[in-house]
């Protein structure tokens, strides 16, 4: 195992532009109506809201494909979009980012999720959702598939990230076809689950639950969080999923990790929190990338660790800053090389 207080974080953070990543999931757009309150509607006892400005972010999926360019790493997205005006808006900032979109499936028979935000005095007034959360028909089932293959034919990456929101594109016969895929050519693969497919991502390299999932998808009450509770949650996994790596988030608790014998609780960093939405996208990005770079589980928990706390010192859903995060380890991990 390799010790943090060898680690050159410049040359390591370097080194991660040169990984090479899939995010496999459910993509969305994120689209704010920002404006001013000041009247009640005659029509009805709800707030009129005078909309002065509107922004789309990339969501979901995209988000976390987002994190992953913040180190100049080469990603592409792969999932099911709308044949419709919100997909291209979405594969336009998408391209902006530099996020490769060219395995991107369009469908005659689904939308692109958009969620509206409406805010007015700085709160949220609505959110106005337009999804289709079925599952994919077997047309785009395929499509998607063979998507995918040609990607990994032609990129050959080395990590598989699966982002599921349970939108419906993350099938089981996805889930279990691309891990499958992966398994045959030494890919590595992550995920972030839902309840809905929990048990289905059987014999992945990382998997990546926070504490609530794991509890919900065992079956589980569990009073109090230390070392061997979270020990015996990864056997249960581990049981049924067969997978190499346990890393649960535990909110403001921080971090655990288990990989065969090798386990920890790493605690939060102090920070002042001002939105905790996005963080899990933050760390299952940043734990892909640094294992995928060096094969150390314990580095890939503890930087991951860090940078889920900094995003949360940002207002809504945000990248993190790779510039941040490495002043950051050189800081938070003892006697790290520069």
């Amino acid at each position: 195992m390799t010790t943090l207080n060898l680690i050159d974080f410049d040359q390591l953070f370097n080194q991660l532009a040169g990984i090479r990543v899939a995010v496999v999931g459910d993509v969305m757009l994120d689209t704010y109506w920002w404006g001013k309150v000041e009247r009640i509607s005659p029509e009805a006892p709800v707030p009129v809201v005078s909309v002065v400005s509107r922004e789309k972010r990339i969501g979901g999926a995209g988000n976390v494909a987002l994190n992953i360019r913040a180190f100049k790493s080469d990603v592409q997205l792969i999932s099911v979009l709308g044949d419709d005006d919100d997909g291209a808006s979405l594969q336009n900032l998408l391209e902006e980012q530099q996020i490769g979109t060219g395995y991107l499936v369009k469908s005659k028979s689904r939308i692109t999720t958009n969620k509206i935000r409406v805010i007015g005095r700085n709160q949220q007034m609505m959110r106005l959702d337009a999804e289709m959360t079925t599952a994919l028909e077997p047309n785009d089932e395929e499509a998607l598939l063979a998507s995918f293959r040609n990607y990994v034919n032609k990129e050959q990456p080395h990590m598989v990230i699966l982002e599921d929101y349970n939108k419906g594109v993350l099938t089981e016969l996805v889930i279990t076809t691309i891990i499958q895929y992966c398994r045959e050519r030494n890919i590595l693969t992550a995920v972030d689950p839902k309840r809905k497919n929990f048990f289905a991502y059987k014999e992945v390299t990382i998997f990546k639950p926070n504490l609530q999932e794991a509890r919900e998808g065992l079956n589980r009450l569990i009073e109090q969080v230390d070392t061997a509770i979270l020990s015996s949650i990864h056997a249960a996994l581990h049981e049924k999923l067969h997978h190499h790596i346990s890393l649960i988030t535990l909110s403001e608790k921080g971090i655990f990790y288990q990989m065969d014998q090798q386990m920890k609780i790493i605690p939060t960093h102090i920070r002042t929190i001002a939105d905790v939405s996005g963080a899990g996208d933050t760390v299952i990005a940043v734990a892909a990338l640094l294992y995928a770079a060096t094969g150390e589980v314990r580095l890939m928990a503890e930087v991951a660790n860090i940078a889920g706390g900094l995003v949360c010192e940002e207002v809504g859903t945000v990248a993190i800053n790779a510039q941040k995060l490495l002043a950051e380890c050189k800081r938070l991990l003892p006697n790290a090389t520069s």
